[in-house]
């Protein structure tokens, strides 16, 4: 149980400047590898972010991590985030293996109560996505989509649901 409060000024040192060059270092690689980095995230997204943020404190913390292992770390990590991305842009099939699809909550005033059980989606969400618009009934609503993101988005009006779009929303079997 010795040392459980302080160690070193030495090891004190070594987290701050292991710390501060680490965090310059994942700055530079994210800034270098676009906005869509740091978009609003799926599934892969969240993944890379937590890996991205344990590797941080990771290189931080642990004094066997050298800074060029954690950057190299961090490199990876940002690169294969960006081949997921770029082929995700190129191939359609592969977009949808990462991130699924958006998933139609309501059409035309129809709830499809079933999916949004099968989501794990309270009504009460819909009904603040609802009041965010300033709409308050949902007779008033043409479509409710659940993005990929997690997102719920809400569309006033729409010709039909083969709508510009609606293209890639996945429809109830209704």
């Amino acid at each position: 149980m010795e040392n459980i409060f302080f160690t070193s000024w030495e090891n004190v040192a070594r987290v701050i400047i292991m710390t501060f060059l680490a965090y310059v270092s994942l700055i530079f690689l994210i800034r270098i590898s676009g906005k869509r980095t740091l978009s609003k995230m799926n599934a892969f997204d969240f993944v890379v972010t937590i890996a991205l943020g344990s590797a941080f404190a990771t290189i931080s913390l642990n004094d066997n991590i050298a800074i060029a292992e954690g950057v190299t770390c961090f490199a990876i990590l940002v690169f294969m985030q960006y081949i997921i991305t770029w082929l995700s842009v190129r191939f359609r099939g592969f977009k949808k293996l990462i991130s699924g699809n958006p998933i139609l909550l309501l059409y035309k005033g129809e709830l499809y109560e079933d999916i949004l059980k099968q989501e794990r989606i309270a009504i009460d969400e819909i009904y603040l996505s609802a009041r965010k618009e300033g709409i308050d009934n949902l007779n008033d609503i043409d479509a409710i989509v659940l993005e990929t993101t997690g997102d719920i988005s809400i569309m006033k009006k729409i010709s039909n649901k083969e709508a510009e779009a609606m293209k890639d929303v996945k429809m109830s079997d209704s």
